[in-house]
């Protein structure tokens, strides 16, 4: 049985508060490329639903670039590592190389392609490196810093240069290639954030945290004009793009704003337009990255809010969806509504999604606690903590309740509401189960085996109960006690995840050796068996969205 993709719904890029983070884009596609965890994300803006990702990196990825044909991705990490890797094809990859001896920064591609210019931490003077992409060979030595270098530009004509800048408050020009130290500037009096060439290579600007702009020549580096203060920021800019005809650029601030900026004959800018991004003004709203990508502005918020602006009419409210940034630790689709689903990661957001349209809100909780598991009911939430809690909060649009808690006494291990008898929920723990009833413990049952997943029919008869041994035990629910009628053993890892199907005919397991499993309820023999041999696929607690999908598509 084949399965095709038919909608990804994206993390948000990973943002640091104080910093900010820099995207890029590819003009051909229309697609943005960006990092979160070890991943690198691919998203098309003209469907924010395609989306690639790329999870070869061992270490955090930091920055990602397409090539100038599009063919291909350099991205870096935490480690210092940049990896090659091409767009299609399963993301085959070309070279790796370590740059660096730590963090890599930012990253920029030669317009011709053929050389890497990486900048970040080092050890020593080694904060910058320029390399030959095919061979990893030097093309250069990058002298003149003492600190982190936070962002680099590559000229896009000839003669090539290249401008680096950092936490030294320094920016740098070199001559090449080989590139050797030119000049440097120390006219911020902060960190200077970022810095980019116009599209034609005739001047470069550099934005800091002194909430200043400086635009240079871009063959002399000679200074040649600034970003006005009048109706400029009033916090550090993080973040700078050109658009694509070089006459206009577009900066992101932690003052919450995001401006429009119209480059003069006389080299200086004058404020355009102030882009209003939504949100309700709290820290999570200031703004840390952009892009300008053929009619697209794009900017990136600390909580993780992409806002897609249209150049051709900047009065137009933007496009604005979210997501997690942290792991997904559990998945659930409303009963009522077979096309919403609720996500929640560990961090306590709890985000909703609607089939065929992705992000539609954050659910605002009332008290901002741990999750590890979640099940929704027709107007109320049930999760699990790390705090041994297990609690009940009912919803309201996208407004939850008080949160009504319950205290186990143990760590739990899953969570499973019977949809139709929602008053019902059972709890795994290490040693068997807890069930509930209401906001009351009615039972804890020492099954007599380690417990890793468990599920609970919608009637509420019914407990499927998957052990550390791979073995699944089926219980008949009796008054507040459990009846073993079956063991099914097939898996050859430890359960980690049990869900019945729509219709109730069959249920499917998976295991931590990528494996799932779906059972015929009525008879229980094996249906169905799926191996995922991606090291990146693992059935566990924060995965379920396999087994759901499985049963979305039926």
């Amino acid at each position: 049985m084949s399965h095709e993709l038919l909608e990804t719904y994206a993390c948000m890029p990973t943002t640091e508060r104080g910093r900010g983070i820099l995207i890029s884009g590819d003009a051909k596609s229309n697609s943005i490329v960006y990092t979160n965890g070890r991943s690198v994300v691919m998203m098309n803006l003209q469907n924010p639903l395609n989306v690639s990702v790329y999870g070869d990196h061992a270490y955090p990825a930091t920055v990602a670039r397409f090539s100038p044909n599009g063919e291909w991705v350099a991205s870096a990490d935490a480690s210092g590592s940049v990896r090659i890797w091409g767009t299609r094809n399963d993301f085959v990859l070309k070279k790796e190389f370590r740059v660096l001896s730590a963090r890599i920064d930012d990253l920029q591609w030669s317009p011709d392609g053929l050389r890497i210019v990486a900048c970040g931490e080092g050890k020593g003077k080694s904060f910058v490196r320029a390399f030959m992409w095919d061979s990893g060979t030097n093309v250069g030595e990058f002298d003149g810093h003492s600190r982190r270098v936070l962002s680099c530009a590559y000229k896009p004509t000839r003669p090539f240069r290249v401008v680096t800048c950092g936490e030294d408050f320094l920016l740098n020009f070199y001559e090449g290639p080989p590139f050797r130290f030119k000049l440097s500037h120390r006219d911020h009096s902060n960190f200077v954030n970022c810095v980019r060439y116009s599209p034609d290579g005739s001047k470069f600007i550099s934005v800091s945290s002194d909430k200043k702009g400086i635009i240079f020549d871009g063959n002399s580096a000679e200074k040649i004009g600034e970003l006005s203060s009048e109706g400029g920021h009033t916090g550090s800019i993080y973040a700078v793009s050109w658009s694509p005809d070089g006459k206009l650029v577009l900066t992101v601030s932690a003052d919450k704003s995001a401006k429009v900026w119209d480059i003069t004959e006389d080299n200086n800018g004058k404020v355009k337009k102030t882009l209003t991004c939504p949100g309700t003004g709290g820290v999570e709203d200031m703004l840390v990255g952009c892009l300008w990508l053929n009619d697209y502005l794009v900017t990136v918020s600390l909580g993780g809010t992409i806002s897609i602006f249209l150049a051709s009419d900047l009065d137009k409210a933007p496009t604005a969806f979210s997501g997690h940034m942290k792991n997904v630790s559990s998945l659930t689709i409303l009963r009522s509504n077979p096309r919403v689903l609720l996500s929640s990661s560990y961090d306590g957001l709890i985000v909703k999604w609607i089939q065929g349209i992705g992000y539609s809100e954050k659910l605002q909780r009332k008290e901002n606690s741990q999750i590890k598991c979640l099940a929704a009911v027709e107007e109320e939430i049930v999760t699990s903590g790390f705090d041994n809690k297990i609690r009940r909060v009912s919803l309201h649009g996208d407004q939850c309740g008080d949160a009504e808690a319950i205290d186990i006494g143990s760590q739990p291990k899953d969570l499973s509401v019977a949809l139709l008898s929602p008053e019902l929920a059972l709890v795994s723990i290490d040693s068997g189960v807890v069930m509930l009833r209401g906001a009351k413990i009615v039972s804890t049952i020492n099954l007599g085996f380690i417990v890793t997943a468990s599920a609970v029919s919608p009637d509420g008869n019914e407990a499927i109960i998957g052990g550390q041994d791979g073995k699944l035990h089926i219980y008949s629910i009796s008054g507040d006690t459990l009846v073993e009628e079956a063991v099914l053993e097939k898996h050859r890892g430890a359960i980690s995840v049990i869900r019945y199907s729509p219709d109730l005919s069959m249920f499917a397991s998976g295991d931590v050796n990528r494996e799932a499993i779906v059972w015929d309820r009525a008879s229980r023999e094996v249906s169905t068996t799926m191996s995922f041999d991606s090291q990146s696929i693992m059935f566990n607690d924060f995965s379920l969205m396999c087994l759901l999908c499985f049963w979305m598509c039926l």
